[in-house]
């Protein structure tokens, strides 16, 4: 490996895209970002984000984005082809589509906008808890793949095996610190994939971890660039709950929010358990 990539952080090697031809790019999945069974899929969600900021005719921020995990994903290659549906005056909405040997592996569905200013109003507000450096930090020593890449400070609802039972369930509701490791400043990437780092709440809830998949991520991203920078590369608060779980589905959502206090993104998923 050149020192040139060796100097890279870790998720921006994950997101490498190579263009191909127009709208057309090919990356490459990372040992240093695997799950179980394929990758991260916050690192999908970056890549697929990554793309569309990537594409000369994009204009403005990231407003929303929709991925949904059509297939599971093999270690090795992929392409990635990105086309503007609509280019509006106010948005424009870019539908994406990750492939593996010709075959669809993963949609998104991407909104950009430019930022305008208008009325502001910020009824939310997140959740009273010590700061990161009083929080002490989740031992992830000897997890492989994703998890060591990302250091958790947990307030409340730590995802401990046995803790829990499907007699006696467990609230599912956590509060928890979050930055990149090593440390790496955030940006649209990265928020992008830290919404998706909230370990599956069946474990939270039912303590253990059936076979498990999410099926579709929606994030709305709040945050403009100056709010982005601001940051830095800070831990940020993570709230995360869940409401039902049923006929094989459970809902699970989730806020970002800036280390004083400003809503950085949402964000909503479906996850498919085997029971």
């Amino acid at each position: 490996m050149t020192e040139t990539l060796t100097a890279l952080h870790p998720l921006d090697d994950a997101i490498r895209l190579e263009p191909t031809g127009p709208g057309a790019y090919r990356g490459a999945t990372s040992p240093a970002y695997w799950n179980m069974a394929g990758p991260f899929g916050g690192t999908t969600a970056a890549v697929l984000m990554k793309a569309v900021l990537d594409h000369p005719e994009r204009r403005g921020r990231p407003v929303a984005q929709t991925v949904n995990f059509c297939a599971a994903i093999a270690e090795g290659a992929f392409d990635v082809t990105v086309r503007l549906v609509r280019d509006g005056r106010s948005t424009q909405h870019w539908q994406v589509e990750m492939l593996q040997g010709g075959v669809v592996v993963t949609t998104a569905s991407t909104v950009t906008g430019p930022d305008r200013e208008t009325w502001n109003h910020a009824p939310g507000a997140p959740p009273s808890v010590p700061r990161a450096e009083q929080t002490p930090v989740l031992d992830t020593s000897g997890r492989a793949g994703w998890r060591g890449r990302y250091e958790f400070r947990y307030e409340r609802g730590a995802p401990i095996p046995g803790a829990a039972s499907a007699e006696t369930p467990q609230p599912a509701l956590s509060h928890n610190w979050i930055r990149d490791e090593p440390a790496r400043p955030l940006d649209y990437v990265s928020l992008a994939a830290i919404c998706d780092t909230f370990v599956v709440k069946i474990l939270q809830v039912r303590g253990d971890i059936p076979p498990v998949a999410t099926v579709s991520l929606s994030t709305y991203f709040m945050a403009d660039e100056a709010a982005l920078a601001r940051q830095g590369a800070r831990p940020v608060l993570g709230v995360s709950d869940a409401r039902v779980f049923r006929h094989g589905f459970n809902d699970q959502s989730a806020e970002i929010w800036s280390d004083d206090g400003h809503l950085l993104a949402v964000s909503h998923q479906v996850v498919w358990f085997k029971s």
